[in-house]
């Protein structure tokens, strides 16, 4: 995998404090679809949520606020948005006056749309809200629900994907479940530094082995590749060696320079998750 020279991941950094949108650098979905067999019509619908624990500006008299954002990025969008990039973009705010919240907030969403959709017409908007320093304690932590796989108690030698590793009981009748583990790594495909994340696979269908499942999530461990294909790479896997009927996966990445990434993927329409992070993040 390459990407462009004028990328900021595992290059020195120079740390900007006055607003500047250019920062911001996207990353092409499409040649990791190809990979993947994917072409223009997807398999699935969802977004890929941020948190960003870093925000600050200074109001109209030069005071500092601080807040947190939530952003949504839609999967259809044809850019993912490189992490580096947009924590040098937030940290631009950092000495750069606004009149208030409110137009932070539409920077924020203006810029990021553009960034989503660069090359392309923009179909949906990035959705961003700020949640205020008074507001902080009422942001909760949550663990993922469903049955943890990780009480399993087995041998695993394979730490690159491996979908063989995947059945189901595909002649037996169907059953809904809610898998999940914390046992998801993976590492970043530029600087090679490990993402830690948990996974909640959501499924109705032939009943998957979970033995199998879990060892696949496991086989991650040495993979290179952002958060947003890795979800995307077991959708696809999950969904071609186990046939389910329905199915939803979700990761959250522990966050990395004040950013969590949290991709969900969905077979169906459904309402997106909750963006609320767990003890690691």
């Amino acid at each position: 995998m390459t990407f462009s020279s004028h990328s900021p991941l595992g290059k020195p950094t120079f740390y900007a404090d006055q607003y500047n949108a250019s920062l911001l650098f996207p990353i092409a979905r499409a040649p990791q679809r190809a990979e993947l067999g994917l072409a223009v019509s997807l398999p699935f619908l969802g977004a890929d949520l941020w948190t960003a624990f870093e925000l600050s500006w200074l109001n109209a008299r030069g005071k500092p606020q601080v807040a947190l954002a939530h952003i949504t990025v839609p999967c259809e969008s044809v850019n993912l948005i490189e992490s580096k990039s947009l924590k040098l973009y937030l940290g631009s705010f950092n000495n750069t006056r606004f009149t208030d919240a409110a137009e932070v907030l539409a920077r924020l969403r203006t810029d990021l749309t553009e960034v989503a959709w660069r090359g392309a017409v923009v179909q949906s908007s990035v959705g961003v809200k700020l949640v205020a320093a008074e507001l902080f304690d009422r942001e909760p932590i949550e663990a993922l629900d469903g049955l943890s796989l990780d009480r399993l108690d087995l041998d695993c030698d394979r730490y690159t994907p491996a979908p063989e590793l995947l059945s189901s009981a595909t002649l037996e009748a169907p059953v809904s479940e809610v898998l999940t583990s914390n046992l998801l790594r993976s590492n970043c495909p530029v600087t090679g530094q490990p993402d830690w994340g948990s996974v909640q696979i959501s499924y109705f269908g032939p009943q998957i082995d979970q033995a199998g499942l879990l060892r696949y999530i496991i086989s991650f461990r040495n993979h290179q590749g952002f958060h947003e294909h890795c979800v995307e790479r077991m959708f696809m896997d999950i969904q071609a060696r186990c046939q389910p009927h329905k199915l939803a996966v979700y990761a959250r990445y522990t966050r990395r320079g004040g950013l969590d990434i949290n991709p969900f993927r969905t077979s169906y329409p459904q309402a997106l998750p909750a963006n609320h992070r767990n003890a690691r993040q």
